[in-house]
């Protein structure tokens, strides 16, 4: 019987047992994981000639590719049926602000014939789920984009729209953090973003609509982005027009050199955007990166600097420590625009512009008269606005110059804007924390000729995806006489 006795305290402490373990879930067999795919392109412009390299992430060794130029019509250039040889990457505890490191995954030449523009790039997996359990077909499909400059600048297109795709990154919090606190992880605004994880783009709201109705209506274009205005400065020489659409928020200082000398030589520029220069940046290739401290600019090293370097701040263009204001290259501001029907701000705002010189070239063929109202069907003044100092006289405005608005400056026509509460502590002098100014639509000249319009508006665009036919004539107005 001695030998028997283990038997029977295992068979006397198996209910007790089995109790025990019946409190605490089974791990299910072979448990599904989830499936995704993710990328970057290795460049944020390329020309053709150049080898695109895209840098993927995957749970599947398998994926589809489509590569589509995203204009006037989604144009499929290139796919690949069956990339092999995907991996799955780890995602570094700092990838928003230096990038994941992953290897490159996929590499082309990109061809001759391929078009300046924006190209989408359309990844996907599939699976038939787990070995013993969840047994299902599952997808996913990620996105990325480059933007593809043109071979010959201004070989054979006289415009450049340059893309805001600083703005983009600025917004992009994949890896938990972009340079704002409302949507980064635990609240935590970041300082510093890196081109090198996967993209959030903006296009789609912005830039598309204008290129869209621009190619509809016969005018060709060549893309550009904002880093090139500091990477590639020649690249505007060939041009008669470079253009600024939507919402173009982020510079640099060789950016606002590339453009400023530009016009400054005679060309011309039409910031139809809003919120356009507002923040000070500063490009780190290392890690390519942007530094942006904003509100925080005391945590900058710049802030103890020389007195040459201070005004490099990573922080408003219009802050007193950098005595840049945008208004200088643009004729406005956001120091004294604002929002319109956003941010709580004139929500019940008409979303039109009133008109006060009405027989300048920018209207002709319009009819408008003075105090007219255009716009307001499709809110062309929205979101956020810019504009200047304005004094009236005899019912017209006219700019005051002292907020730095160029001495030839013309107000054309106006739109009401307000400041969200907060927004002054920002600039630490202000006209005043219930500040209301304006957006301004209105244009300046240089001394060698060079013609700079403003919509003072982002969403100027609304107007030509809705076909408001004074917005298409006074748009139409700016490509004729300023890029021909």
């Amino acid at each position: 019987m001695e030998r028997h006795r283990p038997l029977l305290s295992t068979f006397l402490l198996a209910p007790f047992l089995a109790f025990l373990l019946s409190a605490v879930p089974a791990p299910a067999i072979d448990e599904g994981r989830s499936l995704y795919i993710e990328g970057y392109a290795g460049e944020i412009s390329y020309a053709p000639g150049d080898e695109l390299q895209l840098h993927l992430s995957s749970p599947s060794p398998e994926a589809s590719l489509s590569i589509a130029r995203v204009g006037r019509e989604r144009t499929v250039v290139h796919e690949v049926a069956k990339l092999e040889g995907v991996l799955e990457h780890s995602v570094p505890e700092n990838a928003s602000s230096l990038g994941c490191g992953w290897p490159v995954a996929f590499r082309m030449p990109i061809p001759d014939d391929w078009e300046s523009g924006y190209y989408e790039i359309t990844m996907k997996v599939s699976d038939r789920g787990g070995t013993y359990t969840q047994r299902n077909r599952r997808t996913a499909e990620g996105t990325c984009f480059f933007v593809l400059r043109p071979a010959a600048p201004g070989g054979k297109d006289r415009i450049l729209l340059q893309l805001a795709t600083h703005t983009y990154n600025a917004y992009n919090n994949w890896g938990g953090s972009s340079v704002y606190g409302y949507h980064g992880r635990a609240k935590l605004q970041g300082h510093r973003v890196s081109y090198y994880r996967p993209p959030t783009s903006q296009y789609p709201r912005w830039e598309l609509p204008f290129v869209v109705w621009a190619e509809t209506n016969g005018y060709r274009l060549d893309f550009a982005t904002n880093l090139d205005l500091e990477l590639r400065p020649e690249i505007v020489e060939p041009y008669k027009l470079l253009l600024s659409v939507g919402h173009d928020e982020y510079w640099s200082g060789p950016m606002r050199d590339t453009v400023e000398g530009f016009a400054a030589r005679g060309g011309n520029v039409a910031f139809l955007s809003g919120n356009t220069c507002c923040w000070q940046i500063r490009w780190e290739p290392e890690t390519r990166s942007f530094l942006c401290w904003k509100q925080w600019f005391n945590q900058d090293e710049l802030y103890s600097s020389t007195e040459a370097t201070i005004p490099g701040l990573t922080t408003l263009w219009s802050h007193h420590l950098v005595g840049r204001p945008e208004n200088a290259m643009t004729g406005v501001g956001f120091l004294h625009g604002g929002y319109h029907k956003s941010h709580g701000q004139i929500m019940d705002g008409s979303g039109a512009f009133t008109v006060h010189r009405p027989d300048h070239w920018l209207f002709e063929g319009t009819g408008l008269a003075v105090g007219a109202e255009f716009g307001g069907k499709d809110s062309i003044v929205g979101y956020e606005c810019d504009g200047c100092e304005i004094e009236w006289r005899d019912g017209l405005p006219f700019p005051t110059h002292r907020d730095g608005t160029p001495r030839s400056f013309q107000i054309l026509a106006t739109a009401p804007a307000k400041w969200a509460p907060g927004d002054a502590w920002w600039y630490e002098r202000w006209p005043g924390p219930e500040h209301s100014g304006h957006a301004v639509l209105g244009l300046h000249t240089t001394e060698a000729g060079g013609t700079v319009v403003t919509s003072g508006t982002t969403d100027w665009s609304h107007g030509l995806a809705g076909g408001d036919e004074h917005v298409v004539r006074i748009t139409k107005n700016i490509l004729d006489r300023l890029g021909k």
